[in-house]
């Protein structure tokens, strides 16, 4: 009869079987946790060194991996990357759907106004045909069609604004 390995001077194969079976089965959890705690780690953490320690913490049997579990950041690269793209888009449809700075003051004016209400400085000026504000740079009205170039107050304005000169304020 070859000699077998007693555990805890057990000396029943079936028992010495089982045990060594389990031995088997927890050396493979082991060694599975540790490849899951190098997997997460490399989603979740940026710097390789850190991914490197976690999984060097992990070959402690078990109490790595439930430790790293504790520490481990809350959320993938993936998903703070996509939060981050969200949050620009969205700022980005906030600043352009209705607001933007003046020019002279900074503060934050609505896009149809035609003086600033801060420093009354002028933003736009009217069309002389349907009175929708224009920008200082347009030589027809896009809401009725009226040539601004030919006019009277309005196109002098506009003439010194395209010429690079700033107009006079109110």
């Amino acid at each position: 009869m070859p000699a077998t390995l007693a555990y805890f001077g057990i000396q029943n194969d079936g028992v010495n079987l089982a045990i060594n079976l389990l031995i088997l089965f927890l050396a493979i959890i082991w060694l599975a946790m540790i490849y899951w705690t190098r997997v997460d780690a490399k989603r979740r953490i940026a710097d390789p060194v850190l991914v490197f320690c976690a999984t060097a913490a992990s070959l402690f049997p078990f109490i790595g991996t439930i430790v790293y579990m504790i520490v481990r950041p809350p959320e993938y690269l993936d998903d703070v990357r996509e939060r981050e793209l969200e949050l620009q888009a969205g700022e980005a449809r906030l600043a352009a759907l209705s607001y933007f700075a003046c020019q002279h003051c900074g503060q934050e004016v609505e896009k149809d106004f035609l003086i600033c209400p801060s420093c009354h400085s002028r933003l736009r000026d009217p069309c002389p045909h349907c009175q929708r504000p224009l920008e200082m740079t347009w030589s027809v009205c896009p809401y009725c069609e009226t040539s601004v170039i030919v006019g009277l107050e309005v196109s002098g304005r506009r003439r010194e604004a395209v010429a690079g000169e700033m107009p006079p304020g109110p």
